[in-house]
């Protein structure tokens, strides 16, 4: 399970974005992060991943304080970010690939895994294309393969069906449901309330405070 606890979570010395944030994300759930532009969904994903520590209150999964990235990667904590991330000099297969074989994956089964996650997220077309030559959206569903290929207990993701059509987001929503059900912990930043709808609870963020509507 990852909670946040009275979190208040900022940058450097500006005030903080978010304060007194706590929720609870169990295995098999899927939360959505609502909020408009600079509500702070970015910020408190980040504080979920390790990647900012909050200045006060907790981040925990299982009952572990969270510490930095490297703790959270440790503990499984998979993330997508709105930028994707991609290194524009690989193929798509290559992006997915390095990752698994950097976590202890033998490269013929990692081979393997990249293979059938991308065509899940209907990419096996452009496998072998270099990031830069992909549309964004597909840039898109290539980090979300990424994402998925690990197989993590906590899958966070920021924004990403922001520049995909009606068909390719009910799939990606599909596939993140898919993952809670296998018994990961997903938490999914979107705009958008068709999709927010779709998820199992809300927490929605505004004026530098979070409330949960449906849980």
């Amino acid at each position: 399970m990852l909670a946040i606890h009275d979190a208040s979570v900022g940058y450097g010395d500006a005030p903080p974005v978010l304060r007194g944030v706590s929720v609870a994300v169990h295995p098999g759930r899927v939360l959505a992060l609502t909020g408009s532009s600079g509500a702070g969904k970015t910020t408190l994903l980040h504080a979920m991943a390790g990647l900012l520590r909050p200045r006060a209150g907790t981040v925990t999964v299982d009952g572990q304080s969270l510490r930095d990235r490297d703790h959270a990667v440790t503990l499984g904590i998979v993330l997508v970010p709105q930028d994707h991330g991609l290194a524009p000099i690989l193929t798509a297969a290559e992006n997915v690939q390095v990752v698994l074989v950097a976590g202890g994956m033998a490269a013929p089964r990692a081979r393997q895994v990249t293979t059938g996650t991308l065509d899940r997220l209907g990419l096996s077309g452009q496998a072998d294309q270099l990031v830069e030559e992909l549309s964004g959206g597909q840039q898109q569903r290539a980090a979300i393969a990424r994402g998925l290929a690990l197989r993590g207990g906590v899958l966070l993701a920021d924004e990403v069906t922001s520049e995909l059509d009606a068909g390719n987001r009910q799939r990606v929503l599909d596939l993140l449901h898919d993952e809670a059900r296998r018994g990961a912990a997903v938490v999914f930043a979107t705009h958008d309330p068709e999709v927010a709808a779709a998820c199992d609870a809300e927490l929605h963020l505004a004026d530098g405070a979070a409330e949960l509507r449906r849980g």
